[in-house]
């Protein structure tokens, strides 16, 4: 009586391993960028509870450039110009953080991740 084998090959294998090899790179390359990503929207969160009465815009952006060094945001990363402040007609204001983030991946291909959080404010804003 024969007995069929089953199972996966050893070219089989290498293959899965380089897949999986693969996708293993991409995401030590990528996961610094999101966790990076989370300290940013902690530092946001901390800024609106604490409310902004009468602070500038100057003021609130020195204040979270502050709060992003203890959550171990680059400096490179989010530049003060990337920080705004928007009012909408009722009169509450919402801090906005928007920034870019180049990756190289291999070679001559890098990722590109664009990041966008926006926070509503407790309390007037100066001007």
């Amino acid at each position: 009586m024969k007995s069929k084998q089953s199972g996966i090959t050893l070219i089989g294998m290498l293959i899965v391993i380089a897949v999986v090899g693969f996708f293993a790179y991409m995401a030590m390359k990528l996961l610094p960028s999101y966790s990076e990503y989370m300290g940013v929207t902690k530092a946001m969160n901390q800024i609106a509870t604490e409310g902004t009465n009468g602070k500038s815009l100057d003021e609130i952006r020195r204040n979270l450039m502050f709060k992003l060094g203890f959550q171990y945001v680059d400096d490179s990363t989010i530049k003060p110009s990337d920080i705004t402040i928007t009012r909408d007609a009722g009169g509450a204001s919402d801090l906005n953080v928007t920034y870019d983030k180049q990756i190289p991946f291999m070679y001559n291909i890098d990722f590109l991740l664009h990041f966008s959080k926006s926070v509503q404010l407790q309390g007037n804003v100066g001007q």
